[in-house]
């Protein structure tokens, strides 16, 4: 008949140990240090997965970057003279495209 009882005890002792332990104060620095460590994790950046390059793509867009940048110096010269050419707007907002997509392909 004891042995249930030194159980019954036991059980109520630990569960009242259990209890007591959550009820303590967490100290300030460990609030901040947990607050720092979920910080941490969400500035993180995830892992990016691999990228692969279209090295045809990258080639072509290169190739019409370069000829439109040539393009641009005469048609700055006929500015200069008083004559703005139709396309010349659209040709820097072209250049300024391809250069964006160059810098993401081939960016890390």
């Amino acid at each position: 008949m004891r042995s249930p009882f030194l159980i019954l005890l036991f059980a109520i002792q630990f569960s009242s140990s259990a209890v007591q332990a959550q009820s303590r104060p967490i100290p300030p620095g460990m609030r901040k240090a947990d607050q720092a460590e979920v910080q941490s994790e969400r500035d993180t950046p995830s892992p990016t997965p691999h990228r692969t390059i279209d090295l045809n793509r990258v080639k072509r867009d290169a190739e019409e970057l370069a000829a439109l940048a040539q393009s641009v110096p005469p048609d700055v010269d006929q500015t200069v003279k008083g004559i703005l050419p139709r396309d010349l707007g659209a040709k820097l907002k072209r250049i300024e495209k391809l250069a964006k997509q160059l810098r993401s392909q081939l960016s890390p």
